[in-house]
């Protein structure tokens, strides 16, 4: 098991099954960046919310700038996860395109900038 990676469950105890499942998808996420430092996983059942909602799965991936924080929501809590890895793994992609947009932006405006022109 990877050490960046920390599993919590909130009012339920965790299975080594779920925890071995949570850590297997997570390492998808390290895959896409060698920058992200941390990824806590925080998994919640309440039983006074509704039926389909009663399995909350949360995460906060602690990389290089601003923290990505997500959640998600189902009735089982296989579901919460991979619900939640699939929005953390989007994320990340779109936060590495608007990187990588931003400096190939900076790598086509840096000669007009140096000769004058704007």
């Amino acid at each position: 098991m990877n050490e960046k990676i920390t599993v919590r469950g909130i009012h339920l105890s965790l299975t080594p099954a779920l925890t071995q499942i949570i850590h297997e998808k997570a390492e998808r996420l390290l895959r896409h960046n060698s920058h992200i430092i941390r990824i806590r996983f925080d998994l919640e059942f309440s039983d006074t919310k509704a039926p389909e909602q009663r399995f909350t799965a949360k995460a906060q991936v602690e990389i290089d700038g601003p923290d990505l924080i997500a959640s998600a929501t189902s009735e089982d809590g296989y579901k919460s996860v991979d619900l939640l890895v699939d929005k953390l793994d989007k994320l990340l992609r779109e936060r590495h395109a608007k990187r990588v947009h931003a400096r190939n932006e900076e790598r086509n405006q840096a000669p007009d900038v140096l000769h004058g022109k704007h």
